[in-house]
């Protein structure tokens, strides 16, 4: 072998880039987090600041101007009867519809967690993530015919003789409506129709981590069904319970479009957001209302922390 058969070819700008990730990989990691960190700094925390910032403006009751000054003016603008309605009946319908969606969610999840196997289990995830697919203002609309008068409901109503069930739940106080798609009821059920399955995915996840072993010696011990449940299987399914309440609660808090097409003409904070920054012209209100949002999640994630619901993540 000769000595120029046994020279390198030269290094290219490839070659050389390869060996300064392989030397310093810490680089390598860097021009790897750094879009997505710039992204969430910038795009996120940034909006999220200025949004806050607003919020410690006021409108000039004369001018209509936003007038760049520190007040706590607008966040007293809350306290008002109608605005603190607006959050009130807000908070009540994220905590119904996160109370419902967790008692229909746990009989599904944890039939796919303990006993669905095979085709069975992909059933299961087809079935759950099929409505994800398709379009959120396509189902909400289907949802607005299928709860009027005229829709499918009204019509098996009439053929089973049961219209005074519907006739009866729309005369409740604070349910009232022509019909179902104009009652809270309508919002409330197309509310829990929308985010079911982001309650079902996280609860089905944190039943599947629940060993065998521990129901087995449970009964062992002469535990009953209900004291397992209780001291075994709930315990170690509250971070997945938690976790799809955090979705279903969040969502519900700032959704704007469901309301406005399904229910009566009553305010929420997405509504009221919505409004506010385009038709009224309330800039600090608007972002007002968006904060409140934040710090209820942020007391929630304070209260599920102290409750010990992360513990077992």
């Amino acid at each position: 072998m000769t000595a120029a058969s046994a020279i390198l070819p030269a290094r290219g700008p490839g070659d050389r880039l390869t060996g300064l990730f392989w030397r310093r990989p810490g680089l390598l990691l860097l021009l790897l987090v750094l879009p997505p960190l710039l992204w969430l700094g910038v795009v996120y925390l940034g909006s999220l600041a200025a949004l806050l910032l607003q919020s410690f403006y006021a409108i000039d009751e004369f001018s209509g101007m936003v007038v760049p000054e520190f007040t706590l003016k607008t966040y007293a603008e809350l306290f008002r009867a109608q605005n603190l309605d607006i959050i009130l009946r807000t908070v009540a319908m994220a905590a119904a519809v996160t109370l419902a969606s967790a008692v229909l969610a746990f009989p599904i999840a944890y039939y796919a967690a303990r006993y669905a196997k095979g085709p069975w289990k992909a059933a299961f995830y087809l079935g759950v993530m099929l409505p994800l697919w398709s379009s959120y203002l396509v189902k909400v609309y289907a949802w607005k015919l299928i709860l009027a008068k005229e829709g499918i409901l009204g019509w098996a109503a009439e053929r089973t003789h049961t219209t005074f069930v519907i006739d009866g739940l729309l005369t409740i106080p604070g349910l009232e409506g022509s019909s179902l798609s104009t009652s809270p009821i309508g919002t409330f059920a197309v509310f829990v129709y929308v985010w079911l399955p982001y309650m079902i995915l996280p609860m089905q996840a944190a039943l599947e981590r629940v060993p065998n072993s521990m129901i087995e010696a449970s009964a062992d011990l002469g535990a009953t069904r209900g004291q397992t449940f209780r001291t075994v299987v709930l315990p170690l399914a509250l971070p997945g319970i938690v976790a799809g309440s955090i979705f279903t609660f969040s969502l519900t808090l700032g959704d704007y479009i469901i309301p406005q097409i399904i229910g009566n003409s009553a305010n929420f904070i997405g509504m009221a957001v919505y409004q506010l920054q385009g038709t009224a012209g309330n800039i600090p209100l608007a972002a007002a209302f968006a904060v409140v949002p934040i710090l209820i999640m942020l007391v929630y994630l304070w209260l599920a922390k102290r409750a010990g619901a992360f513990d077992a993540l």
